[in-house]
């Protein structure tokens, strides 16, 4: 298993490589370069200043010369610095990850929570009243726009009732809060992006454990461990339940890049100065280093998910770690 870890670590070593390469190129395709949307309202700004401003970024350069550059800089862990402000890259997104990653994080623990319970109680009970309405249940799930129901819960608990806040991750009397009303504040501001983000995954994740619970408990071990006589929930937790987490595991890997991409509709939606709203106005503003270094990041993270999949493979199913 460690050899197999070391392999895989270095082969992530050219994979981020040609990642990056193509999104680099990917990135400069559409018309509009940072240079433009700086300029455009500025009616005194002649051809020299802009060819200053393109010489000054770097963007006079052939497109390879950038990349070898930028490469250059990404050794050494620097994205550069943001083309609006002049920031360093990392320090904008030290600064708004931290929202994003509890955002989402909270979401996928919401998802898993429910989903894995749901999925194999409809498998278990399959046909019956509660199967049937949480089939229906799962395919509105699926069918739902999700930014469209977040304007219409927003409306609702947060415009009529007055419930919920619908922006930002805390009030603006904020500092006139104590400690508990400062958490439940945070916690209020947190229901609805949670919730929210939280019902796409949720939908998909109980059918495929549906799916796979109902491939589980038609096997032969489980018949025989129904005829020795054992409790139904001893069978179903005990003894299906593991075999059934495999392809489980495939989507708990595939979801940690969705911890960065899957936040940048709702961050605009609610006004979350996280790392996805980070990413949509370094898009508008064709700030290359910042959609870079996002990226480049959720591309790290695409390949993490992938290597800890393998490796809750390993640790659920010994034939694997015997093959490894």
């Amino acid at each position: 298993m460690f050899h197999y870890l070391i392999k895989r670590l270095l082969l992530m070593i050219p994979l981020i490589f040609g990642i990056t390469l193509i999104t680099f190129i990917v990135i400069h395709l559409p018309p509009g370069s940072p240079v433009e949307v700086q300029t455009e309202m500025s009616l005194k700004a002649s051809g020299q200043a802009k060819e200053n401003l393109k010489k000054f970024y770097g963007l006079d350069k052939p497109l390879h010369i950038q990349y070898i550059d930028w490469l250059k800089r990404l050794v050494t862990f620097d994205f550069g610095k943001s083309m609006v402000d002049g920031r360093k890259v990392s320090d904008k997104i030290l600064e708004t990850i931290p929202v994003t990653l509890i955002i989402e994080s909270l979401s996928l623990i919401l998802i898993f929570i429910i989903a894995i319970p749901l999925g194999v109680y409809s498998a278990t009970r399959q046909y019956s009243l509660f199967d049937k309405v949480s089939t229906v249940g799962v395919f509105i799930g699926f069918s739902m726009p999700e930014f469209w129901l977040a304007l219409l819960l927003m409306i609702l608990f947060g415009v009529q009732l007055g419930w919920l806040p619908i922006s930002g991750i805390q009030s603006i009397d904020i500092s006139e809060m104590n400690s508990v009303e400062r958490v439940i504040d945070w916690i209020k501001h947190l229901i609805l992006p949670v919730g929210i983000t939280a019902l796409g995954g949720l939908a998909s994740l109980s059918r495929y454990s549906r799916s796979s619970m109902l491939e589980v408990i038609r096997q032969d071990y489980i018949k025989t461990a129904y005829a020795k006589g054992l409790k139904e929930r001893d069978v179903v937790y005990k003894h299906a339940l593991k075999n059934a987490l495999l392809p489980i595991i495939t989507i708990l890997g595939l979801s940690l890049p969705g911890l960065i991409g899957g936040s940048v509709i709702f961050e605009q939606i609610f006004s979350i100065p996280g790392m996805g709203r980070l990413f949509f106005s370094s898009v508008m503003a064709r700030d290359y280093p910042t959609i870079m270094g996002i990226l480049t990041i959720g591309a790290f993270l695409t390949l993490i998910g992938n290597l800890v999949a393998d490796i809750s493979y390993a640790l659920v199913d010994p034939r694997i770690r015997v093959r490894k």
